[in-house]
């Protein structure tokens, strides 16, 4: 094993580890929890490396570098989550290799992704991407619109619509984070009880490498972590 090989695979043990340690602390399943390595920042080799050190479920933003990785990597048996924004035109591309979009931010994304999945004779996964903090950089539906639109989104028989996704805010630190998370999930619980037997809404894509541990806490399924991933390492 190479000293990158090494290091990537210490920092995924640590990362697995500080994830349980907020499991046990929120008293939930480990197991009930997936880690995305988020390799949209590094090389094709290093998310090699990060899928042969045990981590399959890997996340990319940007679909020119994701299409040649995905052909790349598939004898390993990566699943792939889109966790950017995804234009319109990279829909029809993209879907072949994608295991989560975990960015469905407008109805006329979802709308696109529908055509192309019913045009492939698929299911597509997808979340729905909330701006939670109400940054107007952000992508996402406002949190005050979600429910009207629940039959809109039951109205898309190609898509798997399984939860909700989010940033939390980029000022405020932890706290403001734990805020966000914990709006996230209430926003959640409130769908779930109103919503089209179609969409389950189970899960809830929220924290990155600064805060996927409150996350956790707060009832994140899905963790997003880049960084951490690859502390140590020249990338």
């Amino acid at each position: 094993m190479s000293t990158r090989d090494s290091r990537i695979a210490d920092n995924l043990s640590a990362i697995r580890q500080q994830m349980a340690d907020a499991a046990a602390r929120s008293g939930r399943r480990l197991d009930d929890i997936t880690l995305v390595g988020v390799t949209k920042y590094v090389d094709d080799a290093t998310a090699r490396q990060v899928a042969e050190a045990g981590c399959l479920d890997l996340g990319e933003s940007r679909p020119q570098q994701f299409w040649p990785r995905a052909e790349a990597l598939a004898p390993l048996g990566v699943r792939w989550h889109l966790i950017g924004h995804l234009q319109r035109n990279k829909v029809k591309r993209s879907l072949p290799h994608l295991h989560l979009l975990h960015a469905g931010d407008s109805l006329r994304l979802l709308a696109a992704v529908h055509e192309a999945a019913l045009e492939a004779n698929i299911t597509q996964r997808v979340l729905l991407e909330v701006n939670i903090s109400g940054d107007v950089a952000k992508h996402g539906f406002a949190p005050t619109e979600m429910e009207l639109l629940l039959p809109k989104f039951a109205e898309l028989t190609q898509l798997k619509i399984e939860g909700l996704m989010a940033m939390a805010s980029l000022t405020g630190g932890p706290d403001q984070a734990r805020r966000d998370f914990i709006a996230l999930r209430e926003l959640r619980d409130q769908l779930q009880a109103n919503c089209p037997a179609s969409l389950q809404l189970s899960e809830l894509s929220m924290g990155m490498s600064g805060d996927f541990a409150i996350a956790i806490e707060e009832g994140a399924t899905l963790v997003r972590v880049g960084s951490s991933l690859f502390d140590g390492l020249d990338v």
